[in-house]
Order: C-alpha cells, then sequence, then structure tokens
C-alpha cells in the first residue's frame, strides 16, 4: 500500500511544507534575483568558496534531467497506444499476454482469481512496454519503441528550450494550464463515478499511527523538495530573469500554496478513480492503490479501461503526464544553459553557440538515456 494513500501523509507534508519548503523556495528566488546570475554564479559573487555549492546542483540536474524524461517516453507510448478500437492494457487477448492473464475488472474475477495470476495492465506494462529481462545482470536489448518514444520527448525538449527564456516563456502558457483544464475534467469524471466516495474517504481518513513510521516523513520531505525543485538551481535561476525590484516573497507564497493546492485536489481525482475500482472489483481500496511508476502506469490506466470511451480519457490523462514532464524537462535544461552562459558568457552567447550547445547536451543525454530503455528488470516496475 501506497505511504500517500493515507490522510496522515497531510501532517508531515504540512511540517516540511512550512518549515523547509517555503523558506528554501524564497531563499533561492531571492538569491538568484538579488545577483541575477545562475547557481554557480550567483554563489561566487556571494562567497567564492560556496560556487561549489552550484557546480554540485548543475551535476545533479544533468543527472536528473536524463533519467526523469523516460517517464515522458513512457507516457508517450501509452499515448499512441491509446488510438486503438480498445486499449490494449485491458484485455488478456493480445499476443503478449500469458496464461496467467486474468481480467480483474470485471466483477468476481478479482476475487475468485487463481493464485500467481496477473491483470492484463500488469502484463502491458512489463511484457509490452518494458519487456523486462530474468533479472538486473541482464541488460537485453534496446527498446526501439521506447528509443522513438525518448527521442521524439528529448526533440520536443530542446525546441522548447532552444531561444532561452524567449521560448520557454511562451510555451509555458500552454504546458501549465492545460494540465489544470485536464485536471478539472478528470475530476469532474472520476467523482461521477460509483465508489468515488469510498477513495475520497480514503484519501482524507487519517490513520495516525503511521505518524510513527520514519518512511512517512522522508516521503513527505522527498515529496516537498523535489516538487518545489529547492537545492537544485532552478529557483535561483528563474529568480535572475526578475526586475531587481521584483516583490518576489508574495510571487513564492503564491506559488507554492498553489503548487501544494494543485497537489492536494489532484488526489481527490487519483483517489475517486481508485475508488471506483475498487468497487468494480469488488475489494478493498488499499489493495488498488499503489505509488511510484504503478500509480501512473498500472493503476490509473487499469481504471481508465473500466470508464465509458476509455480511449478518450487515456489520451487526456497521458497527454496531461507528458506536458508535466515536459514544464520540468526544460526547466532543468534553460537551468543549465543560464549556468554554462553565466560561466562563459562572451562564448555562448554569440551567434547560434548557444542552441548548438544546448543540442549537444540534448542529443549526449539522449544517448545515455538509451541504457534506461532497454530490456533490464527494474525493482520500481513491480513494486
Amino acid at each position: 500500500m501506497s505511504l500517500y494513500s493515507s490522510g496522515v501523509f497531510l501532517i508531515p507534508y504540512l511540517v516540511f511544507l512550512f518549515a523547509c519548503g517555503i523558506p528554501l523556495f524564497l531563499l533561492e528566488t531571492s538569491l538568484g534575483q538579488y545577483t541575477s546570475q545562475g547557481t554557480i554564479t550567483c554563489w561566487r559573487k556571494i562567497c567564492p568558496l560556496f560556487q561549489g555549492l552550484g557546480y554540485g546542483s548543475l551535476v545533479v540536474r544533468l543527472h536528473s534531467s536524463i533519467y526523469y524524461i523516460i517517464i515522458m517516453a513512457w507516457a508517450f507510448f501509452y499515448l499512441f497506444s491509446s488510438f486503438s478500437t480498445e486499449l490494449p492494457w485491458a484485455s488478456c487477448s493480445n499476443a503478449w499476454n500469458t496464461e496467467m492473464c486474468v481480467e480483474f475488472d470485471k466483477k468476481g474475477n478479482f476475487s475468485n482469481s487463481r493464485e500467481n495470476a496477473t491483470s492484463p495492465v500488469n502484463e502491458f506494462w512489463e511484457r509490452r512496454v518494458l519487456n523486462l529481462t530474468g533479472s538486473i545482470q541482464e541488460l537485453g536489448n534496446v527498446r526501439w519503441e521506447l528509443a522513438l518514444c525518448l527521442l521524439l520527448a528529448w526533440i520536443i525538449c530542446y525546441f522548447c528550450a532552444w531561444k532561452g527564456v524567449k521560448s520557454t516563456g511562451k510555451v509555458v502558457y500552454f504546458t501549465t494550464t492545460f494540465p489544470f483544464v485536464m485536471l478539472v475534467v478528470l475530476l469532474v469524471q472520476g467523482l461521477s463515478l460509483p465508489g468515488a466516495s469510498d477513495g475520497i474517504r480514503f484519501y482524507l481518513y487519517p490513520d495516525t499511527t503511521r505518524l510513527t513510521d520514519p518512511q512517512v516523513w522522508m516521503d513527505a520531505g522527498t515529496q516537498i523538495f523535489y516538487s518545489y525543485g529547492v537545492c537544485l538551481g532552478c529557483l535561483s535561476v528563474l529568480g535572475s530573469y526578475n526586475k531587481y525590484n521584483n516583490n518576489c516573497y508574495k510571487d513564492c507564497i503564491f506559488l507554492c500554496l498553489l503548487n501544494s493546492g494543485t497537489s492536494f485536489v489532484a488526489g481527490f481525482a487519483i483517489f475517486s478513480m481508485l475508488g471506483f475500482m475498487a468497487y468494480e472489483q469488488e475489494t478493498d481500496i488499499s489493495v488498488v492503490a499503489e505509488s511510484g511508476p504503478g500509480l501512473a502506469f498500472i493503476a490509473l490506466p487499469r481504471a481508465v479501461a473500466m470508464m465509458p470511451v476509455p480511449q478518450l480519457w487515456a489520451i487526456c490523462f497521458f497527454f496531461m503526464i507528458i506536458l508535466l514532464g515536459l514544464d520540468t524537462e526544460f526547466v532543468s535544461l534553460e537551468t543549465l544553459m543560464t549556468d554554462l552562459s553565466d560561466l562563459y558568457p562572451s562564448y555562448l552567447l554569440r551567434g547560434y553557440r548557444h542552441e548548438l550547445t544546448l543540442l549537444f547536451i540534448c542529443f549526449g543525454n539522449f544517448l545515455i538515456g538509451l541504457v534506461m530503455v532497454t530490456e533490464v528488470i527494474m525493482l520500481s516496475s513491480s513494486t
């Protein structure tokens, strides 16, 4: 069961939000606005010895941009697979399905299923999308369909960020507003499904005994630090583009509340669907609630497959996932290029050197990312 599936998670989340999230968000943004420099050079202005913090965050962003975009590649694969007369993860009649496949989505099948049975959505994820090998020592072949999806993701990210803030500032109007629209649509649809109220109660009901579990607090802190982008240098770079007298305190507090508020509302949309799935399978919601990749690529696709006109909802859902990933990815690229441009302004700010450098980085990251679209088994794929 996911640690995020209990309302008690909100307690440590709010603690980290006000104790670390908002203060660090304000500190980094104001640092960038005050110095008008990127992550490395802003620390150099404060204290030359501290510029190592900037180099460290640059390395972290470079690594995270390589693996984070794999989620977009998976989402593209699911999006393209949604354009079919029947969703490929909705039945056991496909070539990749095994004899152990059972359509749990049908009433009665879940409770009467045989031992070691698997669902069509699990087999689509493990046998069609990832085609997992037997162990982590077996690298396997490159999944060329995923490799092409990865290439498409990098091409889109490149053309979103190739002109710096001139291009990202325009793209962000669509990539940030459309997911809000889709979230509202999915929320309304989810709340109209039978069993949605059970999912909402499961989401909000606090199990205070879980507060003694250190993992709950660790996950809450991780969620705050990663979703807010603190200690990664992104906020300093974005703040460096503000006017010197801009009221960054008001902007930061508003953005933090909007971020956490959106996550809270998204929980209603997600758990209303999980409640509907538990209702259809006649089982407890704790059985169908998952975290990590299992939520976005197993649990929710299974819930979408049960809805009326499932192809439409699948397309909307995975398109929203792609846009959310795109926002994170091109901000990371923009931060990386700003750091390099501030370090070497006389070289990178001439002609098309900025665009060519970004192209080289994107292509290099794509080549490294090919290792992550091989058939090697991932520990998180089955959790």
